[in-house]
């Protein structure tokens, strides 16, 4: 057996514990076909690219994902055991976190409600689509052959119109992972929508985000003076950040890990109270300005003071991870397409989309190392590192070529013919 598919197996015996017997073998089944298949990743769809000798009636696998005897939050929790070993023994924790419309059309799609698209809304227009809204939370992995950083799925939370808002249920997430690891502390990237997450107190946790360019803010509170009445909370108010940068003459030039590669920024940073957001503590402002003049200043914030402001950058600067796995998901590994609409499959469903992709990254990054393998294209020549697409055919390949050894004939194998049918099943869509 090949090292992926080693890996593979490895990681799926390790999830045995959050499932029942019968359970388990369907779910080893069903995701073992989801990697495999060639067409539409409906269940009907992965069930037909089961062998037929083990494979269970297909409604089997329907009753499975919407009303099994599994719980995804076991499913996360062995998820996260696995990513630890990526992460490092020191250091906090880098995680990330934003929220994604998974696209499912149809009024009896349980869950699903009218979103804005963020894909195909722009500033003058906004588009609204049928979906999931998912708050997904992932940890930043550093991979060893270099490149931008990975974002590892840990959990995710549906948003409903009639129940806890976005940054609450962000809360309810991250809480949870930081439950999961005690002895750790974390740095939690969001973007703007998410800067309120920076006053509620989330366990061992730093956050980092974008700061609004209407924020109001104000210097520290000034000491109490002994007087009759409460001190005051806020110290004289600052101009809103585009006007404070107005004013900068002390800019710092730095060069910044951007996305895996380094560019040069120009850096100011500064100590503010952000009372609408975090009342109870100073935050540190950080004004980010292209020396070439051809992009906006951005404006970022960290609730700790003593964070390097090139740190805070490429914190940021490393969410965009999280976006390339939502496409990852959404476009490589199908994950809006099984067809289930009632109780509480679409949820789940969406729960083994996002798993998939953990794992599937996990997986490779057992069975590679600092030396990953991937198929370079003559009209791709300069590709230096693996992406989502690599991991998955790499998988792909081994899943099917112990499918493809272990029910043919020695004599009926020819190497070259088989070399051709692998190489186009382990790319194809």
């Amino acid at each position: 057996m090949s090292r992926a598919g080693s890996a593979w197996k490895a990681i799926l015996t390790q999830h045995t514990g959050a499932f029942t017997s019968p359970s388990f073998t369907l779910f080893c089944e069903l995701l073992s076909a989801w990697v495999c298949a060639t067409g539409r990743r409906t269940i009907c769809g992965m069930v037909a690219v089961m062998d037929p000798s083990t494979r269970k009636a297909h409604d089997a696998y329907h009753r499975f994902v919407r009303a099994g005897s599994w719980r995804p939050d076991r499913l996360w929790a062995q998820i996260v055991a696995l990513a630890v070993g990526h992460l490092g023994a020191d250091g906090p924790i880098v995680c990330l976190l934003d929220d994604t419309l998974f696209h499912r059309h149809g009024r009896q799609v349980n869950g699903a409600g009218s979103y804005r698209d963020a894909v195909r809304s722009t500033h003058s227009r906004v588009v609204f689509a049928r979906g999931l809204n998912l708050v997904v939370l992932a940890v930043r992995i550093a991979p060893p052959w270099g490149g931008m950083p990975i974002a590892i799925p840990v959990g995710i939370r549906l948003h409903q119109k009639d129940g806890p808002k976005l940054p609450a249920l962000a809360a309810e997430l991250m809480t949870e992972f930081a439950n999961r690891l005690p002895q750790r502390r974390f740095v939690l990237c969001a973007d703007g929508a998410y800067a309120c997450l920076a006053g509620d107190g989330l366990p061992r946790s730093t956050v980092v985000s974008r700061m609004r360019r209407d924020a109001a803010l104000f210097e520290s509170p000034p000491p109490p003076t002994g007087k009759r009445g409460r001190p005051r909370s806020k110290g004289q108010r600052l101009p809103t950040p585009p006007k404070l940068a107005e004013t900068v003459t002390g800019w710092t030039e730095l060069d910044i890990g951007w996305r895996g590669r380094t560019e040069t920024k120009l850096v100011w940073s500064r100590p503010v109270l952000w009372y609408g957001v975090c009342p109870g503590a100073m935050v540190l402002l950080v004004v980010v300005r292209d020396p070439a003049g051809h992009e906006p200043d951005d404006f970022l914030f960290t609730t700790d003071l003593d964070t390097n402001p090139a740190d805070v950058i490429t914190i940021y600067a490393d969410r965009w991870a999280i976006e390339v796995s939502y496409r990852d998901v959404k476009q490589l590994a199908h994950g809006q397409e099984p067809q289930t609409w009632k109780g509480q499959g679409p949820e789940r469903a969406a729960h083994l989309a996002f798993w998939l992709h953990a794992a599937v990254w996990l997986c490779y990054l057992s069975s590679n190392g600092t030396t990953p393998s991937f198929n370079t294209q003559p009209w791709y020549s300069t590709k230096r590192v693996p992406a989502f697409a690599d991991a998955l055919a790499e998988l792909r390949k081994a899943l099917w070529r112990e499918r493809i050894m272990t029910t043919s004939l020695d004599e009926q194998l020819s190497p070259e013919m088989t070399s051709v049918l692998l190489e186009a099943l382990a790319t194809a869509a």
